[in-house]
């Protein structure tokens, strides 16, 4: 690198063959897109090398830096590939009302029936249930919370959770 950053071209020609089979397979396969896309990305990390072999620190393999830089540059691309979809192009598959409003109706009654189940429970597990699914908290947590070891906690959730699908697999609730 000291050679490359002297403006010894022959050095960053044998740096270019050592390390361009390598990154165009790495750039082709994470882009998962054209050679000549990939051969771009490759391109733009032998310019960066070049630019910054100045600045070099031997403290890693060039060939690390070299693939580090390519595979930013990969997710850079990917991220600006997102699909984006034409407005005209949806408004025929846009939802009829009435479906929408059968389809919330199904939800207020699947969470009602979450909510009854939830609430049938014994007191501790639905505790458990209550303080993981709907406040969030971590294990460490919530056995604080109840005032248990970590234990005792997952074992009151694991018999919460197997006492919920018991109910709605015996049909004993609706989702």
């Amino acid at each position: 690198m000291a050679a490359v950053a002297d403006g010894d071209e022959a050095a960053f020609a044998r740096l270019v063959r050592s390390l361009t089979p390598a990154l165009l397979r790495f750039a082709r396969v994470t882009l998962a897109a054209s050679p000549a896309e990939a051969e771009e990305v490759v391109q733009e990390v032998l310019i960066r090398l070049w630019q910054q072999a100045a600045a070099w620190q031997p403290d890693g393999r060039i060939s690390t830096w070299a693939h580090r830089v390519a595979y930013r540059l990969c997710v850079d691309r990917l991220r600006r590939q997102r699909p984006s979809v034409d407005i005209e192009a949806v408004e025929d598959d846009l939802a009829d009302p009435a479906q929408l409003a059968e389809t919330r109706l199904m939800q207020v009654e699947n969470v009602r029936a979450v909510q009854e189940a939830v609430a049938a429970l014994p007191d501790r597990q639905r505790s458990a249930i209550v303080l993981c699914h709907y406040q969030g908290l971590s294990q460490a947590e919530a056995a604080a919370v109840m005032g248990i070891g970590e234990a005792a906690y997952e074992s009151l959730l694991a018999r919460g959770r197997r006492r919920l699908r018991v109910r709605f697999a015996d049909g004993g609730g609706q989702p």
